[in-house]
């Protein structure tokens, strides 16, 4: 198709801005016939003061006349996707900052598990059903998922203890380590906890989701944030980590996992610890030697992260791996100042 004939083609289907002020505004235009036959005969338009003060009027009630970073209309438009995203890299940034917070230590995790008490409930819950009709391979099926919802509440524990370690430590002065969440329920619910038991600050990293539930009750109020992009919240999450603590979880602790490692492996993200919380629960879901077994990464690879079932021993790893890198530093210091003298 020629030149001409591909523009005779979009004249045909003209593109429309998705932000559209045309419709709204020419509609109470004083340009209007109605407004226009309305005016005295032989009179000029601009002596008539009721045309010119609903003129004016008309001017201060304009969408157009808005200051752009008021106008809400055109901050949601898909051609201000940009200018929203930057918004998002930016309000939390400055607030941060302004926090004073440098160094956070990550925590992921499943959104259904939850603690003993209610795991208790849930599983008494489906284990009456199932008496009601013990032959039904659906109730059957709900009460193991209650069985193991009950098993891995002991990871709600956990995730609350490491985090109220971190946090109370933290509040000692010892460092300046910040819990950081997605700001859900289940294990980030935990994670925040932890922080709100020891006195702590703590950061949720919530994600606008339709059916999303509101954050947490145990987040800092001046430390929750909400995103529309998930490649935003992911880059905040990572910019001042210290350390990640994975726990089991689905997709999306997965997607956060293997978003860490790669940004390691691939040397991007400074050294840090990565601790999988549940050794059994990993190995039987990712064969990680299989992967190096086939080459597909390298042996040293399987050195980037460590499995753990204690939240003290978690905890004295990332305090160990602190103290030897400040001791490698030191060391360095003193071999610049030698070689200077």
């Amino acid at each position: 198709m020629c030149l001409r004939e591909k523009k005779e083609v979009a004249n045909q289907f003209p593109r429309k801005a998705s932000f559209d002020l045309t419709t709204r505004d020419r509609a109470r235009s004083v340009n209007s016939p109605a407004l226009n036959s309305s005016a005295a005969p032989h009179t000029r338009r601009s002596e008539d003061e009721r045309l010119v003060s609903e003129n004016l009027n008309q001017i201060l009630q304009s969408s157009s006349y808005q200051l752009a970073h008021s106008d809400e209309d055109l901050l949601c438009s898909a051609e201000m996707r940009g200018v929203r995203m930057l918004l998002e890299i930016s309000k939390p940034q400055q607030i941060l900052d302004a926090e004073g917070i440098d160094s956070t230590i990550i925590i992921f995790g499943g959104v259904n598990i939850i603690e003993r008490s209610a795991a208790e409930q849930r599983l008494a819950a489906a284990e009456a059903e199932l008496a009601r009709d013990p032959d039904s391979p659906a109730l059957q099926r709900q009460r193991k998922r209650s069985q193991t919802q009950l098993e891995f509440s002991r990871y709600y524990d956990e995730a609350r203890e490491f985090t109220r370690l971190v946090s109370a430590d933290q509040q000692a002065g010892h460092h300046n380590h910040v819990i950081v969440t997605g700001g859900g329920p289940g294990i980030m619910e935990a994670a925040n906890r932890g922080a709100f038991d020891a006195g702590g600050r703590s950061i949720g990293l919530s994600i606008k989701l339709p059916g999303e539930p509101e954050p947490n009750p145990y987040i800092s109020p001046e430390l929750c944030f909400q995103f529309n992009y998930f490649a935003l919240r992911k880059f905040h999450f990572v910019k001042r980590s210290s350390a990640a603590v994975l726990f089991p979880g689905g997709f999306g602790t997965l997607d956060e996992l293997f978003e860490v490692l790669t940004l390691r492996q691939t040397a991007i993200k400074r050294q840090m610890p990565v601790i999988l919380f549940g050794k059994a629960f990993w190995q039987r879901l990712i064969d990680f030697d299989y992967l190096a077994d086939c080459g597909l990464i390298r042996e040293e690879h399987l050195e980037l992260f460590q499995f753990t079932d204690s939240a003290e021993e978690a905890w004295s790893w990332i305090q160990a791996f602190e103290a030897k890198r400040d001791q490698d530093q030191a060391e360095l210091d003193q071999d610049s100042e030698a070689l200077a003298a």
